[in-house]
């Protein structure tokens, strides 16, 4: 089986979410990858979030919702976390696999953004019921 981790970085304050768009895909998402040997879930998303925003957990996160994403493979799971505190030592600028990131209220959310990062937020903050599926 191959895990994945997505974190849903939440500024509560300005009700707003950070999202990422990679230089080799189309749309907007949640920050995350794959989980490495030898990784748990909770250390692999601490790694994501600090190479893809920035940003480093101030207490453990929690986790919303697993999900089996088979658009990847036949054993592809994400655990989805929320992360509610957290700080960002700067904002994170395009590199060779970021084109863009940052924080965005969550009634303006960008065009692009994936459908599946749209159903994790309203799982999360319109209590739509939770998907197996990513």
């Amino acid at each position: 089986m191959t895990l994945g981790v997505r974190g849903l970085v939440y500024d509560r304050a300005a009700n707003s979410v950070f999202l990422i768009r990679h230089t080799y895909g189309p749309g907007w998402q949640l920050p995350g990858g794959g989980v490495e040997a030898g990784e748990t879930l909770e250390e692999a998303l601490a790694r994501e979030l600090a190479e893809e925003g920035n940003i480093a957990l101030t207490v453990p996160p929690v986790l919303k919702s697993m999900h089996f994403n088979r658009r990847s493979s036949r054993r592809d799971h994400v655990g989805l976390y929320l992360i509610e505190a957290f700080s960002q030592t700067a904002p994170k600028l395009p590199d060779h696999e970021i084109a863009e990131a940052g924080f965005f209220p969550i009634d303006r959310l960008p065009r692009e953004t994936t459908p599946a990062t749209l159903r994790r937020i309203a799982e999360i903050f319109e209590s739509r019921p939770v998907s197996a599926y990513w």
